[in-house]
């Protein structure tokens, strides 16, 4: 064999290399735990919807069967629960007062952290940081710290009747719209702000070029773009605002004015509570974020995956 045929064809170690990589693997301890992940995210799946599942088949059951029989059995199914739950907590009434409580909370809450985070991160100055941080402070500190500081504070601030039939802060929508956004605006402004950093400024050089002002470049050009990330928090808001308990208690003091959560006191007894009726009212409860959620489904997630992806 000559020395010609030899060197004909040359053997790539490079290109051996990526070939012996891409080649499929039989056997291994890898592909032998392949299975692994999967039942350990469905064994843990299980255990955290097994509440969840519990307390949805004991809504649809009798008290009196599950009280002889037990909660872990099958059986005594009705749907008087629901309608008892309804009427008794007067569901009607307080679906309206999350309403009032919950829509405007939100759109504040997503305007005003908007403002800030596009100063934020449009804007370079000495208190960048320092506002933000500002901002941020009403998330580090738990509610029950600033209980008795609030409280105090919205029943000496004195306002117009037509604002608040007590004269003040305390009893009123609107002092429970303030405190929400008050909590809410810090962590809305952080995630738009470090979402708005990530625009390409040549936009704004050109907004400014053809003589745009800062106003305009907020609403025309900022808020578009920013259309997923404030779906997502819009969710996230919406979940958080319709959902609070603590707050409601405290500065609420007319059951008429409760929101749809507070009125779930309503279904306990003096002397013994029925879970079961508990159960109906709390799965009514959890319906419109369930319908928010699945509705805003595809902007949540969108805006959830913001930036994983590069290009």
């Amino acid at each position: 064999m000559s020395d010609q045929t030899l060197t004909s064809n040359p053997v790539d170690p490079v290109h051996a290399r990526e070939q012996a990589l891409l080649r499929p693997r039989e056997g291994g301890a890898r592909s032998g735990r392949r299975w692994l992940l999967p039942v350990v995210l469905t064994i843990v799946s299980l255990i955290w919807l097994f509440p969840l599942l519990l307390a949805l088949v004991n809504s649809f059951r009798d008290y009196a069967y599950t009280a002889k029989n037990g909660y872990i059995s099958w059986g005594g199914f009705t749907l008087d629960n629901y309608k008892n739950a309804w009427e008794q907590a007067d569901f009607g009434l307080h679906f309206w007062n999350s309403a009032i409580i919950t829509v405007p909370a939100v759109l504040l809450t997503l305007f005003l952290s908007s403002c800030v985070a596009f100063v934020v991160a449009r804007f370079s100055w000495k208190l960048n940081v320092a506002l933000l941080g500002f901002f941020m402070a009403a998330n580090l500190l738990p509610p029950q710290a600033l209980l008795i500081p609030v409280y105090r504070m919205f029943r000496a601030i004195e306002v117009p009747f037509w604002f608040s039939e007590s004269g003040t802060l305390l009893n009123s929508f609107q002092g429970l719209i303030l405190v929400n956004v008050a909590f809410q605006t810090g962590f809305c402004a952080f995630v738009l702000s470090n979402y708005m950093k990530a625009l390409p400024k040549e936009l704004y050089e050109s907004a400014v070029i053809d003589g745009a002002s800062v106003t305009r470049q907020f609403f025309q050009i900022t808020l578009p773009l920013c259309r997923p990330a404030l779906a997502a928090l819009a969710v996230l808001q919406t979940t958080w605002v319709y959902n609070e308990f603590f707050w409601a208690t405290v500065l609420l003091q007319q059951g008429d004015k409760f929101p749809v959560t507070s009125s779930l006191n309503n279904l306990r007894g003096q002397f013994f509570t029925d879970n079961n009726l508990v159960a109906a009212g709390s799965m009514i409860v959890a319906i419109p974020t369930l319908v928010i959620f699945f509705v805003l489904q595809r902007h949540f997630v969108a805006g959830l995956t913001l930036g994983a992806t590069k290009g």
